[in-house]
């Protein structure tokens, strides 16, 4: 156990945190944790819909690494029967229902990727299957009797189908209901969520209650903005690092995002304390650290948790070869092509960077055009772009495009 204070431990877990219930009933469980010993059982539930997870899945997971550097018990439970129901999460309909092959191997791929953040020896994998499945039918109505419709419809996304006549499947209602006794089978002491996670997270509370158990506190943690700052980190955006991204696009995305992102990534996705944070913002507000700098250690902290520290090391080589040495600016646009043949001047309208194939074959032939720093003189040149491929296309002095074969 750790040797902080309950109130010491108390606000090392709310930093960060979007919103917790509650600070008197979490110090009660700290002092009582203390005094006998005893781990609190904190949980978090995810669905394994997708088989990989991107950088804003961990921030919640990194909070959990929190409660395991204090002491604490934390179980992982994957929510292969919940699956299978599918959660609104604050859309309009539910998701696909996904088959039970899928929902074991995507399962299996998110236990591999927690332990890039989480300690094996401190986490217990579940699945709430293990007990669900358990159930007799009477059990089920037993549960269903612990809430009401009326409670039911205060969600958000719920209340907003019954408005608008969007129909409302009876089995909806029992996600929340069994995500909710998930805690009661796990004698939760804590739940984790994201914001859109809240109402699920407190029908565990009043689960918990019904079921003569002591409530379980309820933390939830903010949604991670994408490369872009401004969305939600999302693969349909486009604007996310996967946990499985090469070191090198780590790298890459992570010196795009903005300074203020920076900060904000900071606090969600390391280590770093209130007071580091806050010191970090002093040296570089007094020129002690430029921000450039800081936006690469927080790189190559993210490539280090997931990869390693030769491959951050590395990482940062080969950015310094192509971007610093060679004059190119940190953050440089994307541009997304599909495998083809065709000739260096089209490629360059396509990417917006000459408005004619004229302009850009008279660019070339007067030498203001670089692949990867290497001049181009053949304004005929055809390409043969594969996919997998990506280089960086500079026309001119001032307009540079990363080519994408995707």
């Amino acid at each position: 156990m750790t040797n902080l204070s309950p109130q010491e431990q108390l606000e090392r877990i709310k930093f960060g945190v979007s919103e917790f219930i509650n600070d008197e009933e979490m110090l009660k469980k700290l002092k009582r944790s203390q005094a006998t010993g005893k781990p609190l059982n904190i949980k978090l539930g995810a669905d394994p819909t997708r088989p990989d997870i991107h950088i804003g899945h961990t921030v919640v997971i990194n909070k959990l690494r929190t409660f395991q550097d204090l002491g604490h018990k934390v179980f992982f439970l994957i929510g292969d029967f919940t699956a299978q129901i599918g959660d609104p999460s604050g859309k309009n309909s539910t998701r696909p229902v996904l088959s039970r092959e899928e929902i074991e191997e995507n399962g299996k791929t998110y236990a591999k990727q927690i332990y890039k953040i989480l300690d094996p020896e401190k986490t217990e994998i579940v699945y709430n299957s293990s007990w669900i499945n358990k159930m007799t039918p009477a059990d089920f109505i037993r549960m269903s009797a612990q809430y009401t419709v009326a409670r039911m419809l205060e969600r958000d996304d719920f209340t907003k189908r019954y408005k608008a006549g969007i129909p409302i499947a009876i089995h909806e209602f029992l996600y929340p209901l069994t995500q909710g006794y998930d805690s009661v089978a796990l004698h939760a002491d804590v739940e984790l969520g994201g914001t859109d996670q809240k109402f699920n997270l407190l029908v565990g509370r009043d689960m918990q209650a019904a079921y003569g158990q002591e409530a379980q506190c309820v933390l939830t943690m903010p949604i991670l903005e994408g490369i872009d700052g401004v969305n939600k980190m999302s693969k349909s955006l486009d604007n996310y690092i996967s946990v499985v991204d090469t070191p090198k696009d780590m790298f890459g995305k992570t010196m795009r995002i903005s300074d203020d992102l920076m900060y904000r990534w900071y606090e969600l996705l390391t280590d770093v304390s209130a007071s580091g944070l806050a010191q970090l913002k002093t040296d570089v507000q007094e020129k002690r650290k430029h921000p450039r700098q800081v936006k690469v250690d927080l790189a190559k902290f993210l490539i280090k948790r997931f990869h390693s520290e030769a491959a951050a090391i590395a990482a940062e080589d080969e950015f310094n070869r192509i971007f610093v040495d060679k004059g190119l600016p940190d953050e440089v646009p994307e541009f997304k092509t599909a495998p083809e043949s065709l000739s260096l001047a089209a490629l360059m309208v396509k990417a917006g960077l000459v408005a004619s194939n004229g302009e850009g074959s008279r660019l070339i032939q007067g030498g203001g055009v670089q692949i990867n720093s290497e001049k181009v003189s053949d304004p005929k040149l055809k390409l043969d772009l594969k996919a997998g491929e990506s280089f960086i296309l500079r026309a001119g002095k001032k307009k540079f495009v990363k080519i994408v074969v995707a």
